[in-house]
């Protein structure tokens, strides 16, 4: 039997990460015993057929990942809206032997190939009339099966939380802000920034929680009142605070109630204008355009593309001609299969919705986080303001407190939650440096560690990594305990928010075991887990985690870079993350590495000869078609015996000349750098989640928090839900303490897609690798 022939294309406007899902198609295809055939410039290419289908070698993508744009093109096609071209375009897939594709496109690319699929009978039907092809010639091809990939900077279809390119888009809106702000504070000036979004105000509003804007104007929710007076009442409340910079985000398609266009010259001259209620502030309007949509993809798009496209494969291979179309869509970090059509009709609707200025259901059509972004967004914008004040008696006294290394995120957490606790009348206190700062806090000093937060210093934090009021990595039980119980008492502390790592889980493991001998502990505790190991029990991701992949990912393009100079160099790059390969796997998923050494697998002997002949075998069917280098990734403690260096030394050993090795090490560049947009969004949600969490207790509720087990609880995203898991079951049930890290490791399958597509042969794992160990894949 011939194998499987299945086409992929990019259609409408270009995002990054789509070559990140041809390169998976291809490859997954490959794999799977089929033959894959790429589709150049979207449907034109379909219908010109000819040169335009070209089937695809393993080789033909490599180097793709760190590529912008589509390599295979995309072009407006008006004749496929005509049935003539749709018949055109169904001749010469029969004559390619293909009837199977995937197309990564927006809405009305995917509508299209809908379109087409549930026409194909009628097609060959009558290119056969037409004598244009035979019966005998279209007898296997009685249906066509379409998936769709969703790619698009908008992040505009309902039943996905992110669509390929859009966190790639986000990060170059945030980049734009984050240098704009600068100069803005300089000049005490007010900056408008118009970014992209005709129906979805995604980016507008991810953008406005991301960098801290003042004011953000989106399709979906326009201001209940007049959007001038609300505008100006927020930014004068912030002038007279004393910030010196204004910053306003508006979408392309923001409307006011009465379905009237905003735009941003209206903005500017509510702003500037010194007389009929304006603010006289020096104001510029500032429009990124297709800025947006430029560049290498970040991390998080090309996993997505890449996961997104394998389960593209997986997805055709099991539909049957009964099955309608579906798209590929993320929920939750996890990989989902939905109905197409209901996801465009929900476009469709949520349009209309906004002409008919039905805002509820334009809003009601969106995803929950959107709804809770919104949410995030007026909580951290509208902080100074009385009216969302709790009556005095249920105000509550929240330590906040960071705990071993800095992470991304760090700082937009705490301001998230501050906001939140201002706006609504608690006390936030920030506990400086750690329990170290807190044990070796003095009243008697001039500065203590332990002293209230100022707003228009906090304000300015979204973009700042690292730690604002310091972390340490001491426990609690080297503290002192009983010293840390005291001053707890002495404080009056309500709650305790905690940000932090694998240090910050045993320190509220530590806590809460301590509460029979210290009644002071008995405070609700909430962990807001953030280290770039992600390795925390309870939770899928850790923030940190993209800020470090994306400064590994740029790290790693700029060593291939120099790798494929040479075209015979292989760079082994040590990466961190404790006794946790996540950052390692995701990362070699990510640059297309061609092998990856983690804890969870352990390093062998078999492995690196194995490694080394794949290596060989590549540089010798290598004959300078391609210039792309070669990655060989390992985690810092993948073994006690075989560093990086080693590893490297080993390699350039075996290879006999055939190539050579060099090891890098970029260390602490891992945790440093400005926090991505996807960490400061994820910070500000999830930030503000675990104040209301700690607020439900109420102040007082020492009774209570000793008899309920969520009291000392864990934030954390697992599978399509966040939930709070109590630190007393992740202890006992889902930690392994020894290798701090949880017991079961949601992102192993990940590893094995690595190596699928990175053409890595199989190899016995080491001897003492997780024998039994659930993360071991069965």
């Amino acid at each position: 039997m011939a194998p499987k022939r299945i086409g992929v294309m990019t259609s409408g406007d270009d995002s990054p990460g789509m070559n990140a899902v041809v390169r998976a198609v291809v490859r997954m295809a490959i794999y799977m015993g089929c033959e894959p055939f790429v589709i150049y410039e979207g449907y034109e290419g379909l219908i010109r057929g000819g040169a335009y289908i070209k089937k695809m070698g393993w080789q033909d993508v490599r180097g793709w990942l760190s590529e912008g744009g589509t390599l295979i093109g995309t072009a407006r096609c008006m004749a496929f809206y005509e049935r003539p071209g749709r018949i055109t375009a169904a001749k010469n897939m029969v004559l390619n032997g293909i009837d199977t594709i995937i197309v990564c496109g927006g809405d009305g690319s995917l509508a299209g190939a809908d379109k087409f699929r549930s026409e194909w009978p009628t097609l060959l039907d009558e290119l056969i009339v037409n004598r244009e092809l035979s019966k005998s010639q279209v007898a296997s091809y009685g249906s066509l099966k379409v998936v769709g990939i969703v790619g698009s900077i908008d992040n505009d279809l309902p039943g996905t939380d992110a669509t390929v390119g859009c966190y790639s888009a986000l990060s170059r809106i945030c980049e734009l802000v984050d240098f704009i702000e600068a100069t803005a504070s300089s000049h005490s000036r007010a900056f408008v920034i118009e970014v992209m979004g005709r129906h979805c105000g995604w980016l507008a509003l991810s953008a406005g929680v991301a960098t801290g804007a003042d004011f953000v104007l989106i399709p979906e929710r326009p201001q209940e009142h007049d959007w001038r007076e609300d505008m100006r009442d927020v930014v004068k409340k912030h002038r007279e605070i004393g910030k010196r910079k204004t910053i306003v985000i508006v979408a392309e398609g923001a409307r006011d109630k009465d379905g009237a266009k905003i735009t941003p010259e209206q903005i500017k001259n509510l702003l500037a204008d010194k007389n009929k209620g304006g603010l006289g502030l020096d104001t510029r309007i500032t429009t990124p355009g297709h800025v947006q949509r430029g560049g290498t993809a970040v991390a998080f798009d090309r996993m997505l593309g890449t996961l997104q496209g394998i389960e593209a494969i997986k997805a055709v291979l099991e539909a049957t001609p009964e099955m309608g179309t579906c798209f590929i869509a993320i929920q939750e970090n996890k990989i989902v299969r939905r109905p197409l059509m209901k996801a465009t009709q929900d476009v469709k609707e949520l349009a209309a919705a906004i002409v008919a200025e039905d805002f509820e259901k334009a809003m009601s059509l969106r995803d929950a986080e959107f709804a809770g972004k919104y949410q995030s967004y007026l909580t951290t914008t509208n902080v100074l303001m009385d009216d969302v004040k709790l009556p005095p008696k249920s105000r509550m006294k929240i330590g906040f407190i960071n705990v071993g290394a800095p992470a991304g995120g760090m700082n937009a957490a705490v301001r998230a939650a501050v906001a939140y606790c201002m706006g609504h009348g608690h006390e936030p206190v920030a506990i400086h440096n750690g329990f170290a700062g807190f044990a070796r806090h003095h009243d008697d000093q001039p500065v203590g560690s332990v002293r209230p937060f100022d707003w228009l210093k906090v304000d300015s934090w979204a973009s700042k990594g690292g730690s604002e009021i310091g972390t340490n990595c001491e426990l609690p039980s080297e503290s002192g305990m009983e010293l840390v119980a005291n001053l707890i008492e002495q404080y009056e502390f309500d709650a305790l928010f905690i940000v932090g790592g694998f240090e910050a889980f045993t320190s509220v493991a530590q806590l809460r075991k301590a509460r029979e001998e210290y009644p002071s502990l008995c405070i609700p505790i909430c962990l807001l887990p953030a280290t770039i190991s992600n390795n925390i029990p309870g939770t899928e991701y850790t923030l940190g985690s993209d800020t470090c992949l994306n400064e590994l990912i740029n790290y790693c393009d700029k060593i291939k870079q120099s790798a494929s100079a040479t075209r015979r160099r292989v760079f082994v790059v040590e990466t961190q993350g404790d006794r946790s390969g996540y950052i390692a796997t995701l990362c070699g998923l990510c640059v297309g590495a061609s092998a990856v050494y983690i804890p969870e697998k352990g390093i062998s002997l078999a492995m690196l000869n194995a490694d080394v002949k794949h290596l060989e075998q590549a540089f010798d069917g290598d004959r300078g078609q391609s210039g792309a280098g070669r990655l060989i990734i390992v985690n810092e403690k993948a073994s006690n015996v075989y560093d990086a260096k080693l590893i490297a030394n080993i390699i350039q050993e075996e290879a006999h000349g055939h190539f050579e090795s060099r090891v890098s090490i970029p260390g602490h560049v891992q945790q440093g750098g400005v926090p991505s947009a996807m960490d400061r969004c994820h910070a500000v949600r999830l930030a503000i989640k675990c104040i209301e969490h700690l607020e439900s207790f109420g102040r007082g509720a020492h009774n209570r928090a000793k008899k309920d087990p969520s009291s000392a609880a864990v934030i954390g995203i697992q599978g399509s839900e966040v939930v709070f898991t109590p630190i007393k079951r992740l202890e006992e049930q889902n930690t392994d303490w020894q290798n701090r890290r949880p017991n079961a490791a949601h992102w192993l399958g990940s590893y094995e897609t690595g190596n699928i597509l990175g053409g890595r042969p199989r190899v016995l794992m080491h001897p003492g690798e997780l024998a039994g160990s659930p993360t071991t894949p069965k």
